[in-house]
């Protein structure tokens, strides 16, 4: 058990060596970082050492009767010209330090979150059925944020606390060892200490980071469905589950910052402590004369000079600790590899005939087939329809023409090529798909039709609208094609939806077109409208399309009837409407 736990926990130790990336891309400004640091600190311990010196010469003025006051005058004012002249250009070498190292950070995180996104983008539709879109949100946004704090204040931190203490206490050891030895002797203690928190910390901020996921997940969820919740007067019930997550999440919070609240007070006691043998061990060596006063005001100086430094140790040790937690999260999501990848030197496609060649398809291993031995082509600039009923089968069979996932068994090709052998981004470039469920983002009109095609011209998408019969709907908003929608076309209809969704698919101008039931909000009349539109287009593609109504099939050149994952017929609809079997009851049905 406790070897297991000490491989877990080298193993998040080591999540952090994957930015290393990042360090080496920015070396040149962060060696210019530590070199204003190291400069910024020598200014810095000049000033300790003048006070010394202007003490020590006030004291031997004071004990020698005839000392010269000009002289001493003299020294004090050139002493205080070179204390201020120390702490400006230390205060511009820190001002430069932090715009370094600090920027530094923000370009990490920049290019971090790219690198999330990017690769979100690359992953597998499973990965987002098996992950929840809040935690995906809280990766790329809460755990860089802590990744970041990594970067900027704790390496600033780090860097100006080390040269700080090699800077000083090389000092100190020259000036006075036995001193310095009795004024650093708490440092070991307080190293064992932050050794000590830091392993709890670290702990404890990984529980803090998992349920902030699981806090960001339910209101994401909460507020996507909030429609659902006001519907059925669920208000309480949703307010109870936040408020228990929520306190939960405090509680975690609450547990990670009593840790932390033993740093403060730890170090001001082990500072404290310096002091005090500073003042008993050093005033003894003045009374001894062993040491100039100067030296012993110096001194005190010092060990005050490294309160702050000691004290940010335990703060960049919790930063640490949090960032190693949010990065082996970020991890976590970054070493998953998409299982549909394009092959190298993937083909591309010539010509346009859809192809399935005893294909059976499973979403999870040892679990029901989905599809079962399909077999069926479609040549080239053909219509197919496929019908059955609701889960045999119909928007599985889309999802493998466009490579969301791969077949269990068998071959689909497209053009004679196995879709496998294809490159990926031009296989999709070529596919026209209109979904299930038809998604619009918070933006305009004519920009959610531009997702189709980027490059689309004025005329395209109003000549896309009007095959798709959402022209006219779309002049009616006051603001025309520049009407701002709100998230997911929430202010439109579920037709007006549709309509959009397939003006979006049209704008494109595919060789293939699938539309995945995508009339099923649109009345009759506007269905026969848009399909006319189709046959006459411009431009000729293989179109399927799955549908529950026969005035959507009958027209097209090939029609598919599916049960339970098996292609049950396959024909014309004047050959099969005489034909016992599911789609001659579903003509007479829709008929009556």
């Amino acid at each position: 058990m406790h070897t297991i736990f000490e491989k877990q926990n080298f193993k998040k130790l080591r999540a952090l060596q994957y930015l290393n990336k990042y360090l080496y891309r920015y070396r040149i400004r962060l060696v210019l970082g530590l070199f204003f640091t190291i400069a910024a600190k020598v200014f810095a311990v000049v000033a300790p050492s003048l006070v010394g010196d202007s003490i020590t010469e006030v004291n031997r003025y004071l004990s020698d009767p005839s000392a010269n006051f000009e002289q001493t005058k003299s020294i004090l004012i050139q002493n205080i010209a070179l204390i201020v002249g120390a702490a400006l250009l230390s205060g511009l070498f820190t001002f430069t330090m932090r715009q370094t190292i600090i920027n530094v950070s923000r370009f990490i995180e920049f290019d971090l979150k790219n690198e999330i996104y990017q690769h979100y983008q690359r992953l597998s539709i499973n990965f987002y059925k098996n992950n929840r879109t809040g935690d995906l949100m809280n990766r790329i946004s809460e755990d860089v944020s802590k990744v970041r704090m990594y970067f900027g204040p704790a390496l600033m931190y780090s860097i100006n606390t080390v040269a700080l203490f090699v800077i000083v206490i090389s000092y100190m050891v020259s000036v006075a060892p036995t001193l310095s030895m009795y004024a650093l002797a708490p440092l070991p203690f307080l190293s064992i200490a932050i050794y000590q928190l830091s392993r709890s910390i670290h702990k404890r901020s990984t529980i803090v980071q998992q349920y902030l996921s699981k806090l960001s997940a339910f209101t994401q969820e909460m507020f996507s469905g909030i429609g659902i919740i006001k519907a059925n007067a669920i208000e309480p019930t949703a307010n109870n589950k936040m408020g228990a997550l929520a306190l939960g999440s405090m509680s975690k919070n609450m547990h990670l910052v009593q840790v932390q609240a033993w740093f403060f007070p730890l170090m001001i006691l082990l500072i404290g402590l310096s002091n005090v043998l500073v003042i008993f061990i050093g005033g003894s060596q003045f009374i001894n004369g062993q040491i100039e006063l100067g030296t012993l005001a110096e001194f005190i100086i010092y060990i005050n000079m490294l309160t702050w430094p000691v004290a940010t140790v335990g703060w960049v040790t919790s930063i640490v600790q949090q960032a190693e937690a949010s990065q082996n999260r970020i991890n976590e999501f970054l070493g998953q590899e998409p299982e549909i990848v394009s092959p190298k030197d993937g083909q591309k496609l010539q010509s346009f005939s859809i192809t399935f060649e005893d294909v059976s398809f499973s979403y999870y291993e040892g679990r029901e087939e989905v599809l079962k031995e399909v077999n069926f082509t479609l040549e080239s600039g053909k219509t197919l329809a496929i019908l059955g009923r609701t889960g045999c089968g119909k928007s599985t069979l889309l999802q493998l023409i466009t490579r969301m996932y791969d077949v269990s068994s068998g071959i689909v090709k497209i053009g004679g090529i196995d879709v496998r052998k294809l490159n990926l981004n031009d296989l999709r470039n070529h596919i026209g798909s209109v979904p299930q469920e038809a998604f619009l983002f918070s933006d305009s009109l004519e920009n959610n039709i531009r997702f189709g095609n980027a490059e689309a011209t004025k005329d395209e998408i109003e000549n896309a609208t009007k095959q798709a019969a959402v022209h006219n709907s779309i002049l009616n908003f006051t603001d025309g094609y520049q009407t701002v929608i709100g998230e997911r076309g929430v202010s439109l209809s579920g037709g007006q939806k549709q309509r959009m969704s397939i003006a979006r698919a049209l704008v494109k101008q595919p060789q293939i077109l699938l539309f995945d039931d995508s009339f099923s909000a649109v009345d009759t009349q506007t269905e026969e409208t848009i399909l006319q539109h189709l046959r006459s287009m411009s431009f000729q593609s293989t179109t399927i399309v799955v549908c529950h109504r026969v005035s959507s099939a009958k027209n097209a050149d090939y029609i598919l009837v599916m049960d339970q994952g098996r292609v049950t017929q396959f024909g014309k609809h004047e050959s099969l409407v005489n034909k016992p079997g599911y789609y001659s009851e579903l003509c007479k049905k829709q008929l009556k």
